[in-house]
């Protein structure tokens, strides 16, 4: 005992601070405790020897006199130390039969009360649910209703799984909910595996849920879409997931979105594209061109002499924008329309304006260039209307 050193043993240095000396302890619990090791005599050793350590460099009195006579000065070493130090250190993580439980608890056998463990009560489940909604929808935002299978208190036993008078002190735990072992020196208590930490055992089940205190059902949930909702995203319905156990609170709902595709609009992010057709004589002559959008029909106005490839911009006609304010834009592509097969007459016409574009000398891809006062569209647009 006198050369034993405690900082060796946490893998910390003499002048390491409270939380380091906390931190290294933790972690050398975590890895040795016995719950991950099952037979394993130096696990349980180095386990121990952890748990020593700490105890006497986790307290500000004890590491004094350790640091000025070492072990000797201890009057009897670590024996006896108060496991509550323990306590602010795993918090909630678990290990044992009881799952995700309080460590400090398993290790010391701590049960803050003194007294009997009570039914522990749990969370539901989360669930969920992928919704298909149209590109209309999506942009105006609506409220959909969806059938979901999920698991609820059953309400012929609140919750408890038995009928009234059909539960028993757990035989295994006498009530207490938990069952001590010893680790060497210390004693330490787990979730009692007989009756998983309630203290009571059922032996007159609820006939509508079997004992399980839930049964499955299938609810009716009103999912409020809001507008501007992209594909992929996904909306948390509280309370709407699986009932818990033992009178504890449901999960939550997630509602995943999928977006259909639309006919005739591809949306980026907020923003909406579309076409608009046209063909040569528009290109040429430009003018005003109705477009359909989210928000109604809307006159664009094409330029004269306006390239295939294009996009005029609508402001503001696009989808809202779900996480500030405001909407993006409607975007239109401008396409020209081939001419398709002609007859005689509009060949001769296509000729004619060949001829024109020729006199015209056309440069850089564009159909002429002026000819003294008048421009070419002006002899084109008098050429059309011959």
């Amino acid at each position: 005992m006198n050369d034993i050193d405690y900082y060796k043993i946490l893998g910390v240095e003499r002048n390491a601070s409270e939380s380091e000396i906390k931190s290294a302890y933790r972690k050398l619990a975590l890895k040795h405790h016995p719950d991950r090791n099952p037979d394993d005599p130096a696990a349980e050793e180095m386990f121990k020897q952890a748990a020593e350590a700490y105890s006497v460099l986790g307290d500000a009195q004890k590491r004094q006199r350790f640091d000025q006579y070492g072990a000797a000065g201890l009057s009897g070493g670590a024996q006896g130390f108060d496991p509550s130090m323990f306590q602010d250190i795993f918090g909630s993580m678990g290990f044992g039969g009881g799952g995700l439980e309080d460590l400090f608890s398993q290790m010391f056998g701590g049960n803050a009360g003194g007294g009997r463990s009570q039914t522990r009560a749990q969370r539901g489940h989360d669930l969920r649910y992928q919704l298909e909604i149209e590109f209309v929808e999506a942009a105006r935002g609506t409220e959909v209703k969806i059938k979901v299978p999920r698991s609820e208190t059953c309400p012929g036993c609140s919750g408890s799984g038995a009928r009234p008078g059909g539960k028993v002190s757990c035989e295994s735990c006498h009530g207490r909910g938990r069952v001590n072992y010893r680790h060497g020196f210390m004693q330490v208590a787990r979730t009692c595996p007989q009756c998983n930490g309630s203290g009571e055992q059922v032996v007159d089940p609820c006939k509508d849920c079997g004992g399980d205190g839930r049964i499955a059902t299938e609810r009716t949930v009103t999912v409020r879409v809001p507008a501007g909702i992209d594909d992929g995203m996904r909306l948390r319905v509280a309370g709407e997931g699986d009932g818990g156990w033992r009178g504890g609170p449901p999960g939550d709902l997630y509602v995943d979105i999928a977006l259909k595709p639309h006919e005739k609009w591809v949306r980026d992010d907020a923003d909406v594209h579309a076409e608009l057709v046209l063909g040569f004589p528009d290109l040429v002559l430009g003018g005003r061109f109705e477009v359909e959008t989210l928000h109604g029909t809307q006159d664009v106005e094409v330029p004269a002499g306006t390239h295939p490839a294009t996009v005029l911009r609508l402001a503001g006609q696009g989808m809202a924008r779900v996480s500030r304010r405001g909407r993006g834009d409607h975007l239109v592509h401008v396409v020209a329309r081939p001419p398709g097969r002609p007859d005689e007459k509009e060949k001769a016409l296509w000729r004619s304006l060949r001829e024109l574009q020729e006199r015209g000398g056309g440069v850089d891809g564009h159909l002429g260039q002026p000819e003294g006062d008048r421009s070419f569209f002006d002899k084109l647009r008098d050429f059309l209307r011959a």
